[in-house]
């Protein structure tokens, strides 16, 4: 122990393409959405996650609002950087005459390349971070669920996150197999704009597209306990004038099914790549599911009837990916597999 390391604070950020979650001792302390809202003329942040939301789709000519990650990387360097620097400013809101070192665990898409890695690295270091590690976010998600990885029992994780859907086979602290393809929560916002423009004639937000997901969203067309059909406000793309339609969740099942379908068919690349003895051990222990996008009613459901494995959801598959990047900050030193 070094003479300043009570200076030395730990944290695990979630750096998603939707959302940005950090936990600090053992607490998620920011879960906010990943956006921030900057004025174009003299590049001041005005505000950053759920504020900078509220302002998405509503700005005039001097406000701007910025996703820093697309797809599960860093799309814009800069405002990511802004993002983390603002966002550690809430674990840490006194100022202090000696600000904190960071030891950082940061979780990745596992398909991301040595440049995109470069880039999440060096946006937390440029925000203050002194030491960095990285893990794939199927790692994480494992070891969110409470799963042992450093066993040689093969398991198969499947994290559908905001810009990226991670199907992974894990054993012995490893990834055996992953395929990690680029269609996931952000792509079933634009499925469901493309539907209501085609089917109904009308326009609508990417927020407005979140919240339908949210309330009906659903993956298969027959579910035990439907929703109840859902109001959707938007512009008549004839008359420019705002209306309102409504919406049940079999159209918004239809609406996905493309999107869902190229999920599914990695899902079943990842199994035909695995080895067979990790092929037995999935029989038997079926498949995990994590991240936002699981969380779509009948999405188990349909998966059980592509694979006829037993599907098991995380218990807050928002947050799994977190809660494992939190552990894995914990045993910093044990497990091997973080990225230096």
């Amino acid at each position: 122990m070094g003479l300043f390391s009570f200076l030395t604070k730990e944290i695990a950020v979630d750096l998603g393409t939707a959302n940005t979650i950090i936990i600090y001792n053992d607490k998620v302390v920011v879960d906010e959405p990943s956006i921030i809202a900057i004025e174009r003329n003299t590049g001041k942040i005005i505000a950053v996650g759920r504020k900078a939301m509220m302002m998405h789709g509503k700005t005039h000519d001097n406000i701007k609002t910025i996703k820093p990650l697309k797809d599960g990387v860093i799309a814009d360097f800069q405002s990511a950087e802004f993002m983390i620097r603002e966002m550690i400013k809430m674990v840490f809101p006194r100022k202090t005459l000696f600000p904190p070192a960071l030891k950082m665990v940061i979780c990745i898409p596992s398909g991301i390349t040595e440049v995109e890695e470069r880039a999440v690295k060096d946006s937390a270091e440029q925000a203050g971070a002194k030491e960095v590690k990285l893990i794939h976010e199927p790692m994480a998600a494992a070891i969110g669920m409470g799963i042992d990885v450093l066993e040689p029992t093969g398991n198969m994780i499947i994290d559908v996150g905001g810009g990226t859907s991670e199907i992974a086979v894990i054993a012995l602290g490893g990834i055996v197999n992953n395929i990690s393809i680029r269609i996931a929560g952000d792509d079933f916002n634009y499925d469901i704009i493309e539907y209501m423009r085609k089917q109904h004639n009308i326009n609508i937000g990417e927020r407005t597209a979140e919240r339908i997901k949210f309330e009906i969203g659903a993956a298969v067309p027959d579910i035990d306990t439907p929703p109840e059909d859902y109001p959707v406000h938007g512009r008549d793309m004839l008359t420019g004038i705002p209306k309102e339609i409504i919406v049940n969740y079999a159209e918004i099942a239809h609406s996905l099914d493309k999107s869902i379908s190229k999920i599914e068919a990695a899902v079943l690349n990842a199994l035909e790549m695995t080895p067979p003895e990790l092929s037995a051990d999935i029989y038997r222990t079926g498949i995990y599911l994590a991240g936002g996008g699981s969380m779509l009613r009948g999405f188990d459901k349909r998966l059980h009837l592509k694979t006829k494995l037993p599907i098991h959801s995380a218990e807050d598959p928002l947050r799994a990916v977190a809660r494992g990047t939190g552990i894995a900050l914990k045993n910093f030193d044990k497990f091997t597999f973080l990225i230096k």
